[in-house]
């Protein structure tokens, strides 16, 4: 195993289903003669020519589009969004056209495409910059929605991705590109839909995803302090959702905490906490407790900033509202 970065990561990812697959190619905004706006992309478009790494207009309802249509013709484009916030103007393309392609066509057109890209929050971007849209694009029958937190996730998981014959959503974040992790030498593949354990515990289950991973296990190291041992259970999937480990590991610590970046109402967190009182009620020892953003816009100002987001305080005080020593 060596350490290498988030970006390195995506971007082995990427060559190597290319040079494996003639088929694969990567489009974007920057991602060619830039080297990709975050750095992802570096390189490629000298090795594999502008034919199959190629830059588009600012336009992504428009590239989008082509990335769709060339789907439908056999070939399995990467579309890269500079932010998922920008992808908003997509939408058409990717939940009209790309989701429902399967059943619309009777079966004839398939879109094997993967649209990827950074969300949430990175610092101070303001309310139309540092949205997280996962829990809008896991409500579309036909979409795959994957976001993992490390590099070696990362890499596995966009390599199913490229592989898979239905459209992925690839959501990445900023804040993570520059992180460091342990990927092996050899290939390897993480099947889509699988949840992992990032630590063992036996007194409450932090459920998370992305970046807020980080303030998970920080949030269990604190609890861990005062006597708490909390399991940290990352999604990596959001899409289709992978209940059973999470039903498995509140069986296990009988308490739940959801961790989620996104807005409150019609969250991740709002659709796991019914899942797992529908699937594992009797089992709870307390009431679910979820930690997401605030209810309203972003704001620019620092200290405003931090008020909206979630921090490592408030999943150590979530987590000890619904623990008790045994």
């Amino acid at each position: 195993m060596r350490k290498i970065r988030f970006r390195e990561a995506l971007r082995e990812a990427m060559s190597e289903e290319m040079r494996l697959d003639p088929t694969v190619f990567l489009m974007g905004e920057e991602v060619a003669e830039y080297d990709g706006a975050y750095k992802v992309s570096q390189g490629m478009m000298a090795e594999f020519t502008e034919k199959r790494v190629f830059d588009t207009p600012i336009s992504e309802l428009g590239f989008a589009g082509i990335g769709v249509g060339a789907a439908m013709n056999g070939l399995k484009p990467i579309v890269e969004f500079m932010t998922w916030n920008f992808a908003i103007l997509a939408f058409d393309q990717i939940i009209n056209g790309s989701a429902k392609m399967l059943s619309m066509s009777a079966g004839e057109f398939g879109s094997p495409i993967v649209f990827r890209g950074p969300q949430g929050s990175a610092g101070q971007l303001g309310a139309q910059h540092s949205q997280m849209l996962t829990n809008m694009m896991a409500s579309v029958p036909g979409l795959k929605v994957i976001s993992p937190s490390t590099p070696y996730d990362a890499k596995g998981l966009l390599k199913s991705a490229i592989r898979d014959m239905d459209p992925v959503i690839f959501m990445e974040s900023e804040m993570m590109y520059s992180d460091m992790g342990e990927v092996p030498e050899e290939e390897y593949l993480i099947p889509i839909g699988k949840a992992d354990i990032k630590r063992e515990g036996t007194d409450v289950t932090i459920v998370s995803y992305n970046k807020m991973m980080k303030l998970a296990l920080k949030a269990a190291e604190e609890l861990e302090k005062e006597g708490i041992s909390a399991e940290v259970l990352d999604l990596r999937t959001i899409r289709p959702l992978d209940i059973d480990a999470i039903v498995a590991s509140v069986k296990k610590t009988n308490r739940l905490v959801i961790l989620d970046e996104s807005w409150p109402f019609s969250s991740i967190a709002s659709e796991i906490t019914f899942q797992v009182q529908r699937y594992a009620f009797d089992y709870l020892d307390s009431p679910i407790r979820r930690v997401c953003s605030t209810d309203t816009s972003m704001h620019y100002a620092p200290n405003l900033v931090e008020a909206y987001l979630p921090t490592v305080a408030k999943v150590v005080e979530a987590a000890k509202s619904v623990s008790y020593k045994k």
